[in-house]
């Protein structure tokens, strides 16, 4: 028997008094249930306070940049045709209500089905997505649309720990904070769809060309799929995606069918909606950006909207801009000028510009602007610059600003269109208290002696316009134009006599406002460039644009009178508008030095004012136009008439053209429209005017060629025009259907068609024709108001 003992099991008080045995072996290396339950309530407890802690500190920071920058789309009039696009990314902003529910809904089925009735956060829906993705169901995202959105619009594209982190408390706080319309409005509106469109409305556009609001289901259910992998089912950029990309379609829409989003019988009857082509970036090449940029001006200009909050985006701009006529004008530019530039061979061909505006004189809005060849190759605008002398087209508003201040010659004679002045080339300005020490020079340096203001005007005299000027009041010639629409701050837009002649440097957009203001018979209307503007399907507020009377409507439609004749009489600077084929109005212009030469025309229905600049491109320099195309010069009546009329037999072709409806005032005759007997009609290409040596003055050149009998208006091109001067016993004959010649020096009137002319002379017509060269055949009756006889030696008047 051995004293050892038996090793006993050593107990332990269990807390309640009855012992407790101690684990041994193995045993010790499995927690107790006592030691789990603690440990899971500490980690529990851990992961509250974590999970507190970050909501607490976790906050919905500032959306990130390039979420919420936008571009800005231009639209051109019809408020559908994309003009342009602005800024670094593809993005519109759209509110949810344009977005049709069945795009919606396909947006859900492909990516969080249980988004309406989940939270921000969803287990199942990462099981879910894992589980599809394994069994070849289809792959869908682990991410809720509100973590998508999320990432999207707060936090960025990396997958860090950090990031994963941020988005979970921020879904769950902005799921919270916000509604499943407005983050599903949010998600829209950000969400990348390839083709470098961000949002639906972007996605729509490149994908189908319309607005989102217009997408059928099909289409929806296409741009949905695309939400995962953009570039992996583009159809069109690589063929080769399509099964997959049908596969993706067809997942989509037999969701909708499951959630009972979609009718059975309407799934079946689908088919695949192939996208269009990608376009290209057009950018702001062409024209687009010279509209672009004058839009956003005028927008900034008048305080619609300021310049850094449209250069956030997000913007939709409907212009005034209508698009054939643009296209027109682009068309008459290229075909009239600038396609026959050759600066390889010529010189002087490199440094020609173009630019101009058309305005419907009734509205305001201007319909077409032509800023240059190419705004990403010559940068600056000739539509809106404002450094180039406006020549000769000022003159008009020197004379409607005579009729508006019933102002009168140095011998108290009212100044009408039959006013005679002394336009000898280097006369004199002579004020109320003598010589005002100016004398410039008529173009050429002719001297013309006593001739009327309408002949002047035709002529573009500058002897004439400059004494005027001093008649009116340099002032309240200034104050006119300004109320016609050109600005105040116009550059030397000075209160002297030569302000007649046109050294102003106004813009082509500055004279089509004016010369609108005269068309709309002297009432002033505000141009505009934007017809609506909106931002998130909400209008923005455009300023009023209040109708005045700038002038009375006499002044300014004895202006237009007197603008036909420059159009349609054998001597008026601007015949080569009659090819629009429609009753015209307007005048030439030519800076010093033949650096710019313009035409500002309008018809009843438009006003379009055209320039030819010559500019440097290489130290910004204006350059002369001498040589330019091979002809010794380039006038007002050259080019830029000759692309007005192009223009504007387009822009007028299709509609009704009426005459002008005038009211003259007392002492002034009305001048015939001239109008070509078919209005509408293509315009035939007429060559520039003539070329004679360049003369001191801004140059005005009539046609080269003799006029030519008119069967539309009668007499020489129009029989508008009396005789030099009046013989002892001529009578002046009106110009009639088949109207007759100019009168001898000296003794033979103006002489009648054969058929008469639309008004008898003074004397009916009976004197006798001349012998000398020149003199007129016997005059015939005709006609019932017989025109103003004058003294013999001196300028004879226009009949009607």
């Amino acid at each position: 028997m051995s004293d050892e003992q038996p090793e006993r099991p050593v107990r332990t008080s269990a807390g309640d008094g009855s012992p407790r045995t101690k684990r041994t072996g193995l045993r010790r290396l499995v927690p107790t249930w006592r030691f789990t339950l603690g440990a899971v309530l500490l980690f529990l407890i851990a992961v509250s306070g974590a999970f507190i802690a970050g909501y607490l500190l976790v906050r919905i920071p500032a959306a990130n940049t390039m979420a919420t920058a936008q571009s800005n789309v231009y639209l051109y009039s019809d408020g559908k045709t994309e003009l342009a696009r602005s800024g670094a990314v593809n993005r519109e902003e759209i509110p949810l209500s344009q977005v049709p529910r069945s795009t919606q809904y396909a947006v859900l089925a492909a990516e969080d089905r249980g988004f309406y009735h989940e939270s921000a956060i969803a287990p199942r829906a990462i099981l879910r997505a894992a589980w599809n993705t394994v069994s070849g169901k289809g792959t869908q995202s682990g991410s809720t649309i509100t973590q998508q959105y999320v990432k999207n619009y707060y936090l960025n594209q990396q997958q860090t720990v950090s990031r994963k982190v941020k988005e979970f408390f921020i879904a769950i706080k902005l799921d919270r904070e916000e509604s499943k319309e407005e983050i599903l409005q949010g998600y829209l509106n950000t969400s990348y769809f390839g083709r470098n469109a961000y949002g639906i409305q972007a996605a729509a556009q490149a994908y189908y060309g319309k607005d989102a609001s217009r997408l059928s289901t099909a289409e929806g259910a296409y741009l949905a799929s695309l939400l995962n992998a953009p570039s992996a089912f583009d159809v069109v950029a690589d063929p080769q995606n399509k099964d997959r990309a049908v596969a993706r379609w067809n997942y989509v829409l037999d969701g909708m069918v499951k959630e009972h989003w979609l009718n059975e019988s309407d799934r079946t009857k689908m088919t695949f909606p192939m996208p269009g082509k990608a376009k290209a970036t057009t950018g702001l090449s062409g024209q687009r950006g010279y509209l672009v940029e004058a839009v956003r001006n005028y927008l900034t200009e008048n305080k619609i909207i300021d310049e850094q909050t449209l250069a956030a985006g997000g913007y939709r701009i409907t212009t005034t801009i209508d698009k054939r006529r643009e296209d027109a004008f682009v068309k008459a530019a290229r075909d009239q000028l600038l396609g026959k530039l050759d600066p390889s061979a010529n010189p002087t061909d490199k440094f020609v510009r173009a630019g101009g505006v058309s305005i419907d004189p009734g509205t305001g809005g201007v319909v077409a602007m032509y800023g240059g060849l190419d705004f990403t190759k010559q940068y600056v605008n000739n539509a809106t610059r404002r450094d180039y002398q406006v020549g000769s087209t000022f003159k008009p508003f020197v004379f409607a600003s005579a009729v508006q201040n019933n102002s009168t010659t140095q011998d108290e004679q009212p100044i009408t269109p039959n006013t005679v002045y002394d336009g000898t080339n280097h006369r004199q300005v002579l004020g109320s208290d003598g010589p005002v020490n100016y004398a410039p020079s008529n173009e050429d340096d002719v001297d013309y002696g006593n001739i009327t203001v309408s002949t002047a005007t035709n002529k573009s005299v500058n002897a004439v316009y400059a004494q005027m000027a001093e008649d009116v009041g340099p002032d309240k010639v200034k104050s006119t134009a300004i109320s016609l629409g050109l600005p105040s701050s116009t550059p030397d837009l000075s209160a002297y006599p030569s302000i007649a002649l046109g050294v102003a440097t106004a813009s082509p957009l500055d004279m089509a406002q004016a010369y609108a203001t005269l068309d709309n018979h002297g009432t002033y209307i505000p141009y505009t460039l934007v017809n609506s503007v909106t931002k998130g399907g909400s209008p923005v507020p455009l300023p009023g644009r209040d109708h005045r009377q700038a002038v009375p409507r006499e002044a300014a439609d004895t202006t237009t009178s007197m603008l036909q004749n420059v159009v349609n009489a054998p001597d008026g600077t601007g015949t080569a508008a009659q090819a629009a084929g429609v009753p015209a109005a307007g005048k030439t212009g030519t800076a010093d030095e033949d650096k710019a030469a313009w035409f500002a025309g309008y018809t009843p229905n438009l006003v379009t004012v055209v320039a030819v600049m010559g500019q440097n491109s290489d130290n910004g320099q204006q350059e002369k136009l001498y040589g330019a195309t091979g002809l010794d010069r380039v006038n007002g009546g050259g080019f830029p008439t000759q692309i007005w009329a192009d223009y504007t037999a387009a822009a007028e072709r299709g509609g009704s053209v009426p005459d002008f409806d005038l009211q003259l005032q007392s002492g002034a005759s009305p001048s015939p429209s001239g109008a070509p007997s078919e209005s509408g009609g293509p315009p035939t290409e007429s060559g520039p005017p003539g070329s004679e040596p360049p003369g001191s003055g801004p140059p005005e050149s009539p046609p080269p060629s003799p006029p030519q009998m008119s069967p539309v208006t009668g007499g020489l091109n129009g029989g508008l025009d009396q005789g030099t001067t009046s013989g002892t016993d001529g009578g002046t004959g009106g110009g009639g259907p088949s109207g007759g010649g100019t009168g001898s020096p000296t003794s033979g009137g103006t002489s009648t068609g054969a058929a008469g002319g639309t008004t008898a002379g003074a004397t009916n017509g009976v004197g006798s024709g001349g012998s000398s060269p020149g003199g007129g055949a016997s005059g015939t009756p005709g006609g019932t108001t017989g025109a103003t006889r004058t003294p013999s030696g001196t300028t004879g008047t226009f009949g009607p």
